[in-house]
């Protein structure tokens, strides 16, 4: 997760106009770099909802009642922390474009296998 943290860093959280042909490139398809991008901002996204969940039920009291529930200073600055990362669809494009993610096209792969018989 800490990947993802420094990943984070510097990047612009606001949606800002791309380049279509840049984010077209990697893959020589559009629709297949954008499918790419969409699975890894999902993986981003439940790793970072994970870790948000595990940091949170550190706080989680035993008591349902309204008078206990009580400030947590420290429990405020980790949601602002992770309300402030940029949208996972924003790193992964972000990743992407630097050519930190892999992918395979198992159809691409059948046809190489096939070929070599």
């Amino acid at each position: 997760m800490n990947d993802i943290k420094k990943l984070a860093q510097g990047i612009i959280p606001e949606a800002v106009p791309q380049i279509l042909t840049e984010i077209q490139e990697p893959t020589g398809n559009l629709y297949k770099s954008i499918a790419i991008i969409a699975k890894r901002a999902n993986q981003i996204s439940a790793a970072l909802k994970e870790e948000l969940h595990a940091k949170l039920e550190e706080f989680a009291t035993s008591s349902d009642t309204l008078e206990e529930v009580s400030e947590n200073r420290e429990q405020i600055e980790i949601s602002r922390f992770y309300e402030r990362l940029p949208n996972p669809a924003i790193l992964a494009k972000e990743e992407f474009l630097r050519g930190e993610t892999y992918w395979r096209d198992p159809n691409e792969e059948s046809e190489d296998e096939l070929s070599s018989e």
